[in-house]
């Protein structure tokens, strides 16, 4: 049995000796306030799984002390004045569970340790979500600490692992794939493959293989309202069987892969418009994820302007750009259609105009030329040169890196070497 941490608050000085000896007859840690005004402090020092406390108590009763708490374990109430509506109204705040003087010492055993068993998995739980989100980089990748953007990662570690398809929605630029991309890493797929494809460049004859190299990872269909009518029935019994049928063969080819979709418009106008099925809507969105536009979450737009700030300063080898009130109001009165993906280019923009001794965040929102003031030399100016090009080429191929030395022209070998050189962070760009 776990040997939960009880915290027992009552006035009455044999009561409270009589509930620590039960509690530490069950092979439990006990510790006794008689007053109920000093649990908060004991709650910090004691972290006790379960808190057993009286309800008539001078200066604080029961009552008080569950409202009074926040995230606290649970409370069991106890008292020799008991009745239904004191139960009814110790629920009602909170209270896990309300037991009567004299208890049943068993009873008690069994309740406390229900309430035990419940706070450490709830802690469990917390840490895992806590865990799992450091591992996938969830607050890196999605940035934010608004309460949209806790819930949409609390959200992204609670479906990754199961089983269903998710849909992503989300305007242009407000990070689907990246929520694709956290939802695979956090999954148990995360060592097979994640293969991102825009849905209307499928066509019949490259489905099947499309899937063979997702399969046992993920895929992940970008726009999939755009997919193309024809295709929507096959790509149905992709989804809800694992199968693809190859024309003119009787046997199916069959993948073990899961699917997540995503689309920066309305899917079910689209059913209405008869461009795509219901039927195939209804599979793909076992679970669906709502991303919140930029505009939406005013308050993180500092925050995610001086992460970029500080990742292109990084990148660009130059000191990282103070920004002005007047800067800040130009980008809180922005109303940002590109979302976040617009807000980093604005990011890199006036990092690169801050290195030339030029430009204003206002000018880099406008998108003012760049060639007002040339490189210090030609070695930094190639520099400078490959570092955005290889950046660009990394961000296009989501960090597949023999692809993007294949788009480059260079060898994979040759790459590694550039991006030590040049100081490069591969995460940092995804």
């Amino acid at each position: 049995m776990t040997a939960y941490r009880v915290l027992i608050i009552d006035d009455d000085r044999l009561m409270r000796n009589s509930l620590v000896d039960l509690i530490e007859a069950a092979g439990w840690v006990a510790k006794s306030l008689a007053r109920a005004t000093d649990a908060a402090r004991w709650i910090t020092q004691f972290q006790p799984d379960v808190i057993l406390s009286d309800v008539r108590m001078p200066e604080m009763t029961g009552l008080e002390l569950l409202q009074s708490l926040e995230a606290a374990p649970p409370v069991v109430l106890i008292s020799a004045h008991g009745d239904i509506p004191t139960a009814v109204e110790a629920m009602s705040h909170g209270a896990y569970s309300f037991i009567e003087k004299p208890y049943d010492p068993k009873r008690l055993l069994l309740i406390l340790s229900h309430a035990g068993e419940a706070h450490q998995m709830r802690k469990s739980n917390a840490h895992l979500r806590e865990r799992l989100q450091q591992l996938s980089g969830l607050d890196r990748v999605l940035l934010g600490q608004t309460p949209e953007m806790h819930r949409l990662r609390d959200t992204i570690a609670m479906v990754a692992g199961g089983l269903a398809a998710i849909l992503v929605q989300g305007e242009t630029g407000s990070g689907k794939e990246l929520v694709a991309r956290a939802v695979h890493d956090l999954s148990a797929r995360c060592g097979a493959a994640f293969i991102a494809i825009n849905a209307a460049q499928m066509t019949a004859g490259n489905l099947a293989e499309i899937a063979r190299s997702a399969s046992g990872g993920t895929l992940f269909l970008d726009e999939i309202c755009a997919c193309p009518a024809e295709l929507q029935t096959s790509l149905l019994r992709l989804v809800d069987a694992g199968e693809v049928l190859h024309p003119g063969q009787g046997q199916p080819e069959r993948f073990d892969l899961r699917i997540v979709a995503a689309t920066n418009e309305d899917p079910k106008l689209a059913v209405a418009q008869g461009r795509f099925r219901q039927d195939l809507l209804f599979r793909l969105s076992g679970f669906e994820v709502h991303l919140p536009p930029l505009r939406a979450r005013p308050d993180d737009i500092a925050l995610l302007m001086q992460r970029f700030l500080q990742e292109f300063a990084g990148l660009y080898q130059t000191e990282v750009p103070e920004l002005s009130e007047a800067d800040m109001s130009t980008l809180l009165a922005h109303d940002w259609p590109g979302n976040v993906r617009e807000l980093r280019s604005v990011a890199e923009r006036t990092v690169m105009m801050a290195k030339q001794g030029v430009g204003s965040v206002p000018e880099a929102l406008a998108g003012t030329s760049l060639d007002p003031v040339t490189p210090a030399g030609l070695r930094d100016a190639v520099a400078a040169f490959e570092r955005q090009m290889i950046s660009k080429a990394i961000k296009d191929h989501a960090g597949r890196m023999d692809e993007t030395a294949d788009a480059l022209g260079i060898g994979r070998r040759t790459l590694n070497e550039k991006i030590v050189k040049l100081g490069l962070d591969k995460d940092a760009l995804l």
